[in-house]
């Protein structure tokens, strides 16, 4: 139930960052073709920025556990056996560290912001934590996914689920980088 829970959560990010996605889009054309027509968005590009925030780091669990993620896989593929495990282990902690001093800190910016009610300097008078809960929840889903793959490889001594297994054919390179967008 909580192997479901999690990989809900981590797709649920994902499609969390698709939508903000289609919303920069939905709102650069508005921009785009308002500035032609004499329509004007009021702070839309305040609210674009904040959506391009929000789908950065909400996508960041979900492309981390469907192993797309660029990580120091050119240095741990050239090992195997404990010193791989060794170097899978280091990076991993090394991961978990950064991504939770970021996810640390943005938690509590956003609830700083809240509690003292920061308000957007723009045409928009937007509570600031708003567009910050993105930013920070992006990083705290990331945290999650480092300490489940960390119990997972390290704790239970399992291989990772964030990686691909290698190509097999010059075929499936193309195919993979054409999948991934490359």
């Amino acid at each position: 139930m909580i192997r479901r829970s999690l990989d809900a959560l981590y797709l649920f990010s994902g499609y969390a960052a698709g939508m903000f996605l289609i919303a920069i889009f939905v709102l650069m054309m508005a921009l785009s073709l308002g500035r032609e027509i004499g329509f004007n968005i009021p702070a839309g590009d305040d609210f674009t920025s904040w959506c391009m925030a929000a789908m950065a780091f909400l996508g960041l669990a979900h492309t981390f556990k469907s192993g797309d993620m660029i990580r120091v896989g050119l240095l741990i593929d050239r090992f195997k056996g404990r010193t791989r495990w060794v170097f899978e282990t280091f990076s991993l902690v090394l991961g978990l560290g950064f991504v939770g001093f970021f996810a640390w800190h943005a938690v509590i910016m956003t609830w700083q912001s809240y509690a003292f009610n920061d308000v957007a300097g723009g045409v928009v008078a937007m509570p600031m934590w708003i567009p910050q809960l993105g930013y920070s929840g992006g990083l705290v889903i990331l945290f999650i996914a480092f300490v489940d793959e960390f119990v997972h490889v390290v704790l239970r001594g399992l291989e990772p689920r964030y990686e691909k297994p290698p190509a097999q054919s010059d075929e499936e390179i193309v195919e993979r980088a054409m999948a991934s967008g490359v």
